[in-house]
């Protein structure tokens, strides 16, 4: 007599999850109902912990970089779900969905975002928005989550020049970017001294460019190169 097939095999050939078998099931756990309002995570969390707010919304990200390019997660400030959102909220979260998404599939290296949502053991709305990597890689479909825990991290670097520019994007439609872009640590040309560098610039014309003399004087005086940023 032949046995049936083990339903678990089927997993384990998967072209997208990042494990090999053979699988085996893992006995499931109980719900234990998400915290109360004045110990919910999300509502004590400062606004400095997130890359954007505005009034009614924050979008934070993971606390260091992880395997995917980026993941961000889109809640709402008063301590509501998903089915206890407020007229206004539920019109405001699908724009604010396709306004992260689009933020988000903007970025280098990033194919596509999925958006999932998942509230087991929270009563605060967390909307996640995962990016999938760019290129041949089997990193995509429903196992996503499963690539971010096992992919590498990705340089803190290029996580945080992620996290400016969507905190960008969003504040051009309001509310405070939190995350600034990176700065860099600008050094003169080996062998060459500052003088020598402003003649140069004076003589193929760059300070001619609009706005250049301005920014000249400014960095003359000592001030900061990314204040206002």
């Amino acid at each position: 007599m032949i046995d049936p097939p083990d339903p678990y095999d089927r997993f384990a050939g998967e072209e997208y999850l990042p494990y090999e078998g053979p699988l085996h099931p893992r006995p499931p756990g109980w719900e234990t109902g998400g915290p109360a309002p004045e110990e919910c995570e999300a509502c004590r969390a400062p606004d400095d912990a997130y890359v954007w707010v505005s009034d009614r919304w924050r979008v934070r990200s993971t606390q260091r970089p992880t395997g995917l390019p980026v993941v961000f997660g889109l809640e709402c400030r008063p301590h509501l779900d998903l089915g206890d959102l407020t007229n206004l909220l539920a019109a405001e979260l699908g724009v604010m969905t396709v306004r992260l998404e689009r933020a988000i599939r903007s970025l280098p290296g990033v194919s596509q975002v999925h958006v999932n949502r998942w509230g087991d053991d929270e009563t605060h709305l967390r909307v996640w928005f995962l990016a999938e990597p760019e290129g041949p890689t089997n990193a995509r479909g429903r196992y996503l989550p499963a690539w971010d825990r096992t992919l590498p991290a990705v340089p803190v670097g290029d996580w945080n020049d992620r996290l400016a520019l969507v905190g960008a994007w969003l504040g051009g439609f309001g509310g405070r970017i939190v995350v600034a872009p990176r700065r860099f640590d600008w050094q003169p040309l080996s062998g060459h001294s500052a003088a020598e560098l402003t003649e140069s610039a004076e003589l193929t014309g760059a300070a001619e460019l609009p706005g250049a003399a301005e920014a000249g004087a400014e960095l003359t005086a000592g001030s900061d190169p990314g204040e206002g940023r």
